[in-house]
């Protein structure tokens, strides 16, 4: 028995790139994003989805509406594909926190750095796993979207692969990809890898 995950992470917003948003309110999808959502829509429309779960954030939620209304489905919401906690550095500017050597280190050692207030990388990716596996054993042979974040899918493909949480920098996940992981009670399979389902795809 297999349990297949479409990891769809949210649509773009205008502080894409230059505000780490973290879990902070207020982050919602530009007319960009909302395109972008409607062509995951179609993307995933063949897909015999049996639900759709979404990350607590207002930009994950916006992303999964059209994936669930084109399915016929509500949007479920999951705590456990909720953004890293990245405490006080949540609305800051890139630019601001590269003068910040706790930020450094995070950029270079994930796994053993804890953002000023927050979550450590091995502590969401504990998170996340073990509600993909919740998931598993409550949906059985299903296929499933769960619409989350950057750091948190790449959290989920890593382990997939076996690499360290440091690995996640090793591969991209961009706004409004869709990335399939297999798991079944023998573990996981990754069958792809940051699809790009929208605006300018086939031009």
């Amino acid at each position: 028995m297999t349990t297949t995950f479409f990891l769809v992470r949210h649509a773009a917003h205008d502080r894409l790139g230059r505000v780490l948003c973290g879990r902070m309110p207020g982050v919602t999808l530009g007319r960009e994003g909302r395109a972008q959502g409607e062509a995951l829509a179609a993307r995933l429309a063949g897909e015999g989805l049996a639900a759709v779960y979404a990350s607590p954030l207002e930009r994950a939620q916006e992303t999964a509406a059209p994936l669930a209304a084109r399915a016929g489905l509500a949007v479920e919401i999951l705590p456990a594909l909720n953004e890293i906690d990245f405490g006080a550095w949540a609305g800051q500017s890139f630019d601001d926190l590269h003068g910040d050597p706790a930020w450094t280190g995070w950029n270079q050692a994930r796994h053993v750095t804890r953002p000023p207030g927050g979550e450590t990388a091995l502590e969401a990716q504990a998170r996340v796993l073990r509600g993909l596996e919740d998931l598993r054993a409550r949906h059985g042979e299903a296929r499933l979207a769960l619409v989350s974040h950057a750091d948190v899918i790449k959290l989920v493909i890593a382990h997939a692969l076996g690499l360290g949480a440091d690995g996640m920098q090793r591969f991209e996940i961009g706004p409004a990809s869709v990335s399939v992981l297999v798991l079944g009670a023998w573990g996981a399979k990754v069958e792809s890898l940051n699809e790009r389902a929208f605006l300018g795809h086939h031009a």
